[in-house]
């Protein structure tokens, strides 16, 4: 497992653990609480896929970049709702570049795998 893969998994299963406090940090509008709880769900289980692609299941990557791609499309309405705090369209930002980071680092292609020595 190469550096930058490693790498993306850590970021992505911070982000996971991020979705798993949303409902408790919720105030019940931002985000609405059935967001933050479906959030926790995708998070719980891509937090399980993480452990999973960790410990070599290369199969766990590919449901694992769709949950996270998932999680960050629920954060996009921030964007565009009028009645959402600077803070909160911050943290929507970060999540979602974060998520194409952490998706970018799992997709590049390691030296073994390239057949490079």
């Amino acid at each position: 497992m190469s550096r930058m893969f490693r790498t993306g998994l850590v970021l992505l299963g911070l982000l996971s653990v991020g979705d798993l406090a949303g409902p408790l940090l919720t105030d019940g509008e931002h985000p609405p609480m059935s967001v933050a709880l479906i959030g926790a769900a995708l998070g719980l289980v891509s937090l399980v896929l993480v452990v999973f692609a960790w410990r070599g299941a290369r199969r766990a990557v590919v449901p694992l970049i769709v949950l996270r791609v998932l999680s960050a499309l629920s954060a996009v309405p921030a964007f565009f709702a009028g009645d959402v705090p600077a803070a909160a369209v911050a943290a929507a930002g970060i999540i979602v570049v974060l998520t194409v980071a952490g998706i970018a680092l799992l997709l590049v292609p390691s030296k073994e795998l390239a057949g490079v020595r």
